[in-house]
């Protein structure tokens, strides 16, 4: 992962694919940039202050409608990586590239998780 995790937070979530989702969604997604709770606080807060996302009895509503593109957003690397979502061995990473910086290597399943395509 390359860059700051709270800028890297709010960039994914300026780009969910939902028109809503709870926070526990919302953190799933977090978690595949940091597991620390306070710095999952604080890139929830920055999204809201900054009016990337609206939060209401528990519910995220994203203010953007643009997405992750798997075509011009994910990069698809060779080599060996360790999912940063599972931990599961991979030979075979995805990563998403963001203004903000690079998140993953995430594996073909988890990339799905992450973007919000499951």
């Amino acid at each position: 992962m390359e860059g700051d995790p709270v800028d890297l937070g709010v960039a994914l979530l300026a780009r969910l694919e939902h028109a809503e989702l709870s926070v526990a969604e919302a953190m799933d997604r977090i978690e595949a940039i940091t597991t620390e709770p306070s710095l999952q606080r604080e890139i929830l807060r920055t999204a809201e202050r900054a009016g990337v996302i609206e939060r209401e009895d528990g519910v995220l509503y994203p203010k953007s409608d643009a997405s992750v593109s798997f075509e011009a957003d994910v990069i698809v690397r060779e080599g060996e990586f360790d999912c940063r979502r599972c931990g599961t061995s991979i030979g075979e990473g995805h990563f998403v590239a963001l203004d903000e910086g690079e998140l993953g290597p995430y594996g073909s399943s988890c990339i799905r998780k992450v973007t919000g395509r499951d």
